[in-house]
């Protein structure tokens, strides 16, 4: 644990101020940060991640910050949590038994999907299962025009019967899905009044709550995995309410949004999909708040842990959003940060292919059995056994202590690789560096480069447990020449969390040409969508100074089948208001596929409106204290970096570390949560928030 010696402007060392709490749950650790309202003390903890039962380690965590800092619960006033629990009941297939009504001649719509393949050359790849088995996708008679105009009525006695069928089945959960419902949801209105009517108990999920947009495969492949992860989910933050209460906290928990944003459990047991991918996404709003309190608007941000890496491009301190993401093999089309993930983190295992050339990851080592170095039963030398046998990893311990490093198992396992492929065991661990490093460079590629992004104009911010380790040997591939560490970048997730607005987005679809558009529609649409952001805020508990009404519309070229988000202003819109989105779609259209077409005629598909409630940030006290030397280092020891001879290496203790501290590298920066690698001739200088600003050579 570290505290940061950190106070916020106006501290007045109340010492009966509230604190507010943020829990992250990743993969190998489990991240919690706590943050005082009034006295300013911001304090950091980590404990081992417990795969079968999550909440475990997040009690744990919680109770032991708050018992190491003598803080009574009842002064916890805000407690965020971001959770991996529908990620991984969507790819381990542990959700509830779900039953479909659908509009005749829909119900294998499921499985035809779209013709296309995630992976276009692998002629072996199967999509996974359908979530509802097909005896359990039920028709109904109905039906809708696509002006919304019903062309067959409901036939209620046929959903009767359909239901007497999947109360038979025992179904957990009952999916309403009809074609074109998102312009008139009447019939799957009275089919959830029918279905509470006949099955008290079960949950729903109807499409016109949870998707109603159009596309309708994408629309109903995200109300099946709504529907799927209710009844884990309702039974997870039922369980983690009643544990936050049992210990004495009184705030209501929220929990984070794969759109950076955070919601009520009322909400979130409502609509769990939301929480799908939603781990990043708190990375992403941590590092955008460390980006303002340092002036850098133009961030990548680099988020290594355990099993993978995450990044995101931020420019002007806007993070992108998509609204097409995949979980498990599955499709959902949920507004989301759009994070680029792949397969490599400090668990990332090293192997040989049969081809006889070294791999690492995506196959990680996880929490349990870990890297060999942790002597928990790992065999397999991953990406972590690499960083202790060379060096750049405390050989003998982590967490401060609270881990111990078993150094020479990790020589061995490397040994053995390294004889697999006749090379010596360093030079088989700067492979595994370099594999790694590559795959990681390659991810940012595709959110940088291949978008007409050039790295070199931004500042790569490092966080994660393992990302400061990696990032100037990242930033040195890409060209980049300024690293930023945050003060605490192995928790950066968990301090997102506590800086995290609430939000929720909503959508509308209605295609309509822009030559002749009914800007009176238009309005219409914006305002229905801002009366629901407006009433879901005040349920949320914001009062109207704390809102904000965002909006935009999805564009395309007539005949298009993918659209561009643009920016629409505020206010009623006239018809000269037209132009001026078209201009703007022009600029959106050119920026992501290098060109347009001036005069061709364009559509408005989907209007969106995006709700915010913002949560008071904590401005921490900038302390200028000019230049100044560095402390002592604590040790020394020999750390390879680019070649194979070991260079005698300084090891500095982060919290010595003082604003206006330089360090010339090469050099080792140690603190509980992280270590920061500082290659020769690279010069790295604490800045006045206490973020590590490592300028390139």
């Amino acid at each position: 644990m570290r505290k940061t010696g950190k106070r916020t402007e106006g501290e007045e060392g109340n010492r009966s101020s509230f604190y507010k709490i943020g829990v992250d749950v990743g993969g190998t650790f489990t991240d919690v940060s706590l943050l005082g309202e009034r006295d300013g003390v911001f304090v950091v903890h980590k404990v081992p991640s417990t795969p079968d039962d999550p909440s475990k380690a997040i009690m744990r965590g919680i109770v032991e910050i708050l018992q190491m800092q003598g803080i009574s619960p009842d002064r916890i006033s805000y407690l965020a949590h971001g959770t991996t629990v529908a990620t991984n009941a969507i790819i381990e297939q542990k959700g509830g038994k779900v039953g479909l009504l659908t509009t005749k001649g829909f119900r294998d719509l499921l499985e035809i999907g779209r013709q296309t393949r995630p992976r276009l050359y692998d002629l072996q790849l199967d999509y996974p299962p359908p979530l509802v088995p097909r005896d359990l996708r039920l028709e109904v008679a109905e039906r809708l025009r696509h002006t919304g105009e019903v062309a067959i009525p409901l036939d209620e006695e046929a959903v009767k019967n359909q239901l007497r069928k999947l109360k038979e089945n025992a179904v957990d959960a009952v999916v309403i899905c009809l074609l074109y419902s998102y312009l008139n949801p009447s019939h799957e209105a009275r089919i959830r009044e029918l279905v509470r009517e006949h099955m008290a108990d079960v949950y729903i999920s109807a499409s016109h709550e949870v998707l109603p947009e159009f596309r309708e495969y994408e629309r109903l492949s995200t109300t099946i995995l709504n529907a799927f992860l209710m009844p884990v989910m309702d039974t997870y933050l039922l369980n983690f309410e009643r544990e936050v209460e049992r210990i004495g906290i009184h705030a209501s928990p929220r929990i984070n949004q794969c759109n950076g944003g955070i919601m009520s459990v009322g909400t979130a047991r409502k609509f769990p999909i939301r929480t799908a991918l939603s781990g990043p996404s708190a990375g992403v709003i941590g590092a955008n708040f460390i980006g303002d309190a340092i002036d850098r608007q133009n961030l990548i941000t680099f988020d290594m842990g355990g099993t993978s890496t995450d990044v995101c491009l931020l420019e002007e301190g806007v993070s992108p959003m998509s609204n097409d993401r995949w979980v498990g093999g599955y499709p959902a089309k949920i507004p989301s940060v759009d994070v680029n993930a792949v397969g490599a983190g400090g668990g990332s295992i090293a192997w040989v292919d049969l081809d006889g050339l070294m791999k690492v990851g995506p196959r990680s080592a996880g929490a349990s059995p870990g890297p060999v170095c942790y002597d928990l039963g790992g065999t397999e030398p991953t990406v972590t056994d690499a960083n202790v046998v060379l060096g750049r990893l405390n050989p003998e311990y982590l967490l401060g202590g609270r881990m111990s490093i078993n150094k020479s198992k990790a020589e061995s396992s490397l040994r053995r690789l390294g004889e697999g492929l006749g090379v010596p065991f360093i030079e088989t661990a700067h492979g595994v560096i370099r594999i790694v490093t590559a795959n990681m460079v390659k991810a940012i590629r595709a959110i940088s480069i291949e978008r007409g992004y050039d790295p070199k104009e931004f500042s790569l911010i490092a966080f994660g447990g393992a990302g400061p380790l990696h990032a100037v040997g990242v930033a040195r591939e890409l060209e980049i020449s300024e690293v930023v560490i945050p003060p605490n970048p192995g928790i950066l997730c968990a301090v997102g969390l506590l800086v995290a607005d609430a939000r929720n987005d909503y959508v509308k679809t209605s295609l309509m040409d822009t030559d002749g558009a009914d800007i009176d529609r238009i309005n219409e649409i914006f305002g229905q969508l801002e009366d629901q952001a407006r009433k879901w805020l005040s349920d949320e508990g914001f009062d109207e100074s704390a809102q904000g009404i965002f909006r935009s519309v999805d564009m395309r070229y007539v005949g298009q089948n993918f659209e561009l988000p643009i920016e629409v202003p505020p206010g009623s819109l006239e018809t000269s208001d037209i132009e001026g989105l078209i201009s703007r779609f022009y600029g959106e259209h050119e920026r992501n596929y290098g060109h347009y077409t001036r005069g061709e005629p364009t559509q408005l598909v989907n209007f969106r409106v995006t709700a915010q409630g913002t949560i008071p940030k904590l401005r921490m006290k900038r302390d200028h204290q000019g230049e100044q030397s560095a402390p002592p280092p604590v040790a020394h020891r020999e750390v390879y970096f680019d070649d194979m001879s070991a260079v005698p290496t300084p090891i500095y203790d982060r919290n010595q570390l003082l604003p206006g501290s330089r360090i010339t590298g090469p050099a080792v920066i140690e603190q509980m949560d992280s270590t920061t690698l500082v290659f020769p001739g690279d010069t790295a200088r604490i800045e006045e928030a206490l973020n590590v600003i490592i300028a390139i050579a």
